[in-house]
């Protein structure tokens, strides 16, 4: 009995070195760099490494290149990893598009339903993807404004047409104003060196600017906030990153903790074997405020002491 025991704890022992050997390769693909989708990617590794899984991460950014955004995922293919890791909608969509034999999970992806990533956010349709959805809270948007900016009667809104995730934002953003009674602006662009032309169009025509989460517009913002300094209009984003980059309040997802929760996702499918047609798509519930003090008053405005109270993160 005591040699079965024994043989039995060796052959444990043994699957277990061999789990710690076990080494997986997760190709990234992510339209283009700036924090938010960075904090992604960072908080999906970080979580990997912290349940000791052994990642080669082979990191892809197209730099908002659409063509180039295709041709990662040619390269993707050639890697031949255990899974990719699609951040924001058009990498997503690329990928899901041509990959269908290795696992996909996406995340920072707005409405994935209507991007074509999964038929319902149970994930009913199966296939080889599920992920995760950023989709903004667009009351509070509206009510942050407000908050800001209490004399406000136009909204006005810089977001890239060709982002499908941006439009129904924008679309959403037009309800939920409306109900507030207020109106909607709109300035579009198609590639991030329009932002700065975008947001002086709007001057005059708005009485405070919002930015969605659009990859575009994002990763120029500074563009926006030039601007909207200049003209003393307020500035209000959909993520937090962008409040130390200028803007001037945001009530908003954490994107590393999306990353972290997105990395739990990977875990289940690369180690625990999980189908991703068996997880249906998640969400992150948990909302930060953050403001910029100094940026309110380059744009004209004085935040509320208790707006500044409540904020998790203050920046003077």
């Amino acid at each position: 009995m005591k040699k079965i025991i024994l043989t039995v704890v060796a052959l444990c022992l043994i699957a277990s070195t061999a789990f710690a050997a076990k080494s997986y390769t997760v190709s990234v693909t992510q339209i283009v760099e700036h924090p938010a989708l960075d904090a992604i990617r960072k908080g999906t590794l970080d979580r990997l490494k912290e349940k000791g899984v052994d990642v080669t991460a082979n990191v892809h950014i197209a730099q908002g290149n659409p063509a180039t955004n295709v041709q990662i995922i040619s390269q993707i293919i050639g890697e031949q990893p255990d899974l990719v890791l699609a951040i924001a909608t058009p990498g997503a969509q690329a990928a899901a598009q041509k990959i269908k034999d290795i696992p996909i999970v996406f995340t920072g992806v707005t409405d994935p339903v209507s991007a074509g990533l999964v038929k319902d956010l149970a994930n009913s349709g199966g296939g080889n993807i599920t992920g995760m959805s950023d989709f903004s809270p667009m009351d509070k948007h509206v009510a942050l404004i407000q908050e800001v900016v209490p004399t406000v009667k136009t909204i006005g809104v810089i977001y890239n047409a060709g982002e499908p995730n941006s439009v129904v934002l924008v679309n959403k953003l037009k309800e939920e104003a409306a109900k507030a009674g207020l109106s909607v602006e709109e300035a579009t662009i198609a590639n991030s060196s329009g932002v700065y032309q975008a947001a002086k169009s709007l001057v005059g025509r708005a009485d405070a600017v919002y930015v969605p989460t659009d990859n575009t517009v994002v990763s120029a913002i500074e563009s926006a906030v030039k601007v909207c300094r200049q003209n003393k209009l307020p500035l209000i984003a959909a993520d937090v990153d962008s409040v130390s980059r200028g803007a001037v309040a945001a009530v908003a997802l954490d994107y590393y903790k999306m990353g972290l929760q997105s990395g739990d996702m990977a875990y289940r499918i690369l180690v625990e074997g999980v189908k991703p047609s068996d997880m249906p798509v998640e969400f992150l519930n948990d909302l930060n405020l953050h403001v910029n003090k100094k940026a309110a008053a380059s744009m004209g405005v004085t935040l509320p002491e208790e707006m500044i109270q409540r904020a998790e993160k203050v920046i003077e």
